[in-house]
């Protein structure tokens, strides 16, 4: 057994994060650093630092002469995010597919077994989020297609927050970990037919999962 160690600010970032993600801290809901820390019991120091690692997974924002704030997590943005990013990954994977070399496999098969062994580390969804990008970016990048690559790197860096959320409150990690071998099994064999299937099954399930945790988070509020 494993006693992992965690430091001041990523105990304080797990506190933050949780109260942010059960509805506990409001949208729009300051988030003054002073009170975090005697309500923690910290200094200003780690607070700090959290509130500028949940900014860079979309829970918090800083703006001029209000300070930090939790953002709101909305349904109907979930919808509309995840399907453009279904529609346009799935025109990228089958673009990709028949010109993938053994190179690009290769390292996409590198990328999954880093992504393997990001879990259970310290800051294990920031690592794995990313890496997750950079995997499926690889699978697209037979395509050939910049505009449209920049457009889904824009479109999942506005999903990132939900996904995060997904990775941690829905299962995410366990459930993405199986769909993301047997899409690349499928890219290797050159099944660009199901290899779409499985990728467009991959984000709308995700979509569904995080909009049944928004709507129970807002039911338990209301």
């Amino acid at each position: 057994m494993t006693i992992v160690y965690k430091t001041r600010t990523q105990l304080v970032v797990e506190t933050l994060r949780e109260k942010i993600l059960s509805g506990e801290i409001k949208a729009g809901q300051p988030l003054r650093q002073a009170a975090l820390a005697e309500e923690l019991n910290v200094s200003r120091i780690p607070v700090r630092e959290a509130l500028l690692q949940l900014e860079g997974e979309g829970l918090v924002v800083f703006e001029p002469h209000k300070g930090a704030t939790a953002t709101e997590l909305n349904v109907e943005q979930v919808d509309e995010l995840f399907e453009l990013r279904a529609m346009l990954e799935s025109d990228l994977l089958a673009a990709s597919i028949p010109n993938l070399t053994e190179e690009n496999l290769a390292q996409a098969g590198v990328l999954l077994k880093q992504l393997d062994q990001a879990l259970g580390k310290e800051n294990a969804v920031n690592t794995w989020s990313e890496l997750n990008s950079n995997y499926h970016n690889c699978l697209y990048s037979g395509a050939k297609r910049p505009q449209t690559q920049d457009l889904v790197n824009t479109l999942n860096k506005n999903a990132d927050r939900y996904i995060r959320m997904h990775l941690l409150w829905a299962g995410g990690i366990s459930k993405a970990e199986s769909e993301h071998n047997e899409l690349y099994n499928l890219c290797k064999e050159k099944q660009t037919e199901k290899a779409v299937a499985v990728l467009k099954q991959h984000i709308l399930g995700s979509r569904d999962e995080i909009k049944e945790f928004l709507l129970s988070r807002e039911a338990a509020n209301s």
